[in-house]
């Protein structure tokens, strides 16, 4: 009997110890799979950053792609910041983004009365382009632990390609009201940009 007992004792401690080492190895592959797409959705960011420098670059000389850019740009860079008031535990981090929130509301106000009365060309963009939904996406996807830096990357990589469209627009674009609006608005951007590498 007492050696009955310690076979049961030591195969129901065989069976813990296996279940045991079942739930570290899911743990540790779920991990492997976390890291995994947070290097693959930083690779995405990197990729998309680029594509925008060539956007910006184009923006600051045809119209058109101007206020399209300027259009993309104010709502991706709302709803961003929208996302990092609710995720991230970081004051300065929820300031910067309230500003962003505030200037790019009232810039994207300004650009639509200039479109609405017929002073710039339109229509202008109603929804996000993919680039820019990706780079919302895998706002939403970054670990809590990863939201901040993946936010203040992604808002310096938009200041960047802004600052070339608007600076490249308001020296050299076609439109003189929407030169006025480049001009007026390229000081916020580099406010901007300086608060976000000051907390990055």
């Amino acid at each position: 009997m007492y050696r009955q007992l310690l076979t049961g004792a030591a195969a129901l401690a065989l069976c813990v110890s296996l279940a045991a080492c079942g739930q570290k190895a899911e743990e540790t592959t779920d991990a492997a799979k976390t890291e995994a797409g947070q290097a693959v959705d930083q690779t995405q960011d990197a990729a998309g950053a680029a594509v925008g420098m060539g956007a910006g670059a184009v923006a600051a000389v045809s119209t058109d792609a101007f206020v399209k850019l300027a259009g993309t740009a104010g709502m991706y860079e709302i709803e961003a910041s929208k996302i990092a008031l609710k995720r991230s535990a970081n004051s300065g981090v929820k300031k910067a983004a309230q500003a962003i929130i505030d200037d790019h509301t009232k810039a994207a106000a300004e650009l639509k009365a200039l479109v609405d009365g017929g002073k710039a060309p339109g229509p202008l963009p109603t929804a996000l382009d993919d680039r820019n939904k990706g780079f919302i996406d895998n706002l939403n996807s970054a670990t809590a632990a990863d939201f901040d830096d993946r936010y203040l990357d992604q808002q310096t990589a938009a200041h960047n390609e802004a600052l070339t469209a608007f600076k490249g627009y308001a020296d050299g674009g076609d439109n003189a009201d929407l030169k006025v609006f480049a001009a007026k608005t390229v000081p916020v951007l580099e406010m901007h940009k300086k608060m976000i590498e000051g907390l990055d």
